[in-house]
């Protein structure tokens, strides 16, 4: 036999702001229309916050750039915050995130009823900065998403319709919540398309600025 067969993959994990260890990464929860103003602007009267995964291995960390993914013609970008769980199922920490997703796949499925993975659990769908142990940002904190220099996204924290703490005990009503999940907690109004070549860069006050650049296919 090879050895190959039997070698696992390394465990996906992000850096520490200011620290030499590294937080695992054990899976990955998101919340969607988590913004009244983006649930309108995909038109939903109403936000109705939901949960939907990534895999672990959709992470992209250290600075890498994602490629622009295959079966796809209208790759959107989504700013979001992440908890990141600790010890005794806490949020230990945070980040800034950007959840890609393929927009043609996921309104192909809506209109068919059928799940989402294809549009949201691909390959590199989530780019993550890293993580800044301690207290939740202010709620006043401003989120912000820039395409090549130009605004696209910009909101505020307190404007979730499920706040850290809510999204994380409806979590638990739902999975076993455990060390090292990450939550990405839904994306204000303003998503659009990227292209090959564009420059990213998502930011939340207090926390590690998350830059990438869209590589070609």
């Amino acid at each position: 036999m090879t050895d190959w067969l039997f070698n696992p993959a390394p465990t996906p994990s992000l850096p520490i702001h200011g620290r030499s260890e590294r937080f695992p990464v054990r899976r990955i929860l998101c919340v969607g229309q988590n913004y009244a103003a983006h649930a309108r602007e995909m038109g939903q009267s109403r936000a109705e916050p939901f949960f939907f995964t990534k895999p672990a291995d959709a992470l992209v960390a250290d600075g890498a750039d994602p490629r622009f993914p295959l079966a796809t013609a209208n790759l959107h970008y989504e700013v979001e915050l992440v908890c990141a769980v600790g010890v005794e199922g806490a949020i230990a920490g945070w980040a800034v995130g950007c959840d890609l997703t393929r927009r043609d796949l996921q309104a192909a499925a809506k209109d068919k009823g059928r799940p989402w993975d294809a549009a949201k659990g691909f390959d590199q769908s989530a780019p993550c900065g890293a993580l800044t142990l301690g207290a939740l940002p202010d709620p006043a904190a401003a989120i912000a998403l820039s395409v090549n220099g130009e605004t696209r996204q910009s909101g505020r924290l307190h404007e979730m319709v499920w706040n850290p703490g809510e999204i994380l005990a409806k979590a638990r009503e739902l999975w076993d919540v455990r060390p090292g999940d990450l939550i990405f907690t839904g994306t204000p109004e303003g998503v659009g398309p990227l292209q090959p070549g564009d420059r990213i860069e998502a930011t939340i006050d207090g926390l590690q600025t998350l830059s990438f650049t869209v590589l070609p296919r």
